[in-house]
């Protein structure tokens, strides 16, 4: 089955707002194993608006399953995700002051920069993901870099899937079997939701792991945390 990362950003957006520990973001990782999720996933952002650099060191202490570390790879976030060893880090090129991530690698133009970095989490024994638009010229440039796998930036598919799925998922099909072809490991996430994510997985070739924040901690609100993970495994299994 696909295996399913969750994003606890919006948890840790949760404990700040009253500057104490309440949510326990280490509790909630915990917990979210034991309701099945397969990994753990953050993405620390420079101002520690939501996931801090602390928690991102404390996390290991309780994640059994993979925690994927997500970011810009900003000599700080390359020095902190060295020091933790992940299972995955996953590179994604959002500015400082960005809401949430809104585009992939440019992997034709950054590839000298891409390859240096990659390489320097590899000699740490990290796994490592781009974070990529469904564009087959930026997939194959990705292979060059020395990248394990992709994570395909599916925000357009959770867009259009409403009204035109067909059409909105076509790119990503397209991008995945080329992944396929050249031997990435394929990894797939931002706004995939109860609602959409059973037919993204279903027709994407070689899918290994969404990752799913957001969507999943607004989910939960109405219908329990427990529950939903439960609801995303169910929908990710005998595909």
């Amino acid at each position: 089955m696909v295996k399913l990362s969750v994003n606890i950003n919006k948890i840790a957006t949760l404990r700040n707002a009253r500057g104490a520990n309440e949510p326990n973001i280490l509790s909630v990782a915990q917990d979210i194993q034991a309701f099945g999720a397969h990994g753990i996933t953050v993405h620390p952002r420079p101002d520690e608006r939501h996931i801090t650099y602390q928690d991102v060191r404390q996390l290991p202490e309780v994640v059994t399953t993979e925690f994927n570390v997500e970011g810009n790879p900003n000599s700080k976030f390359v020095d902190l995700v060295c020091s933790v060893k992940p299972t995955q880090v996953t590179l994604v090129p959002d500015a400082p002051d960005a809401i949430t991530s809104s585009a992939g690698w440019d992997t034709v133009k950054n590839r000298s920069f891409l390859q240096e970095v990659i390489q320097e989490f590899k000699r740490n024994g990290i796994r490592t993901s781009i974070f990529l638009d469904p564009d087959i010229s930026q997939v194959e440039a990705a292979l060059i870099t020395g990248t394990d796998r992709i994570e395909l930036y599916t925000e357009s598919y959770a867009a259009l899937f409403p009204k035109k799925p067909k059409e909105a998922i076509a790119p990503f099909i397209t991008a995945a079997t080329k992944a396929q072809e050249i031997g990435l490991g394929l990894n797939a996430g931002h706004d995939l939701s109860l609602e959409n994510i059973r037919f993204f997985a279903q027709n994407m070739p070689g899918l290994l792991e969404v990752s799913i924040g957001h969507a999943l901690v607004c989910e939960s609100l109405y219908y329990g945390i427990e529950n939903v993970v439960n609801q995303y495994i169910s929908k990710l299994s005998n595909l």
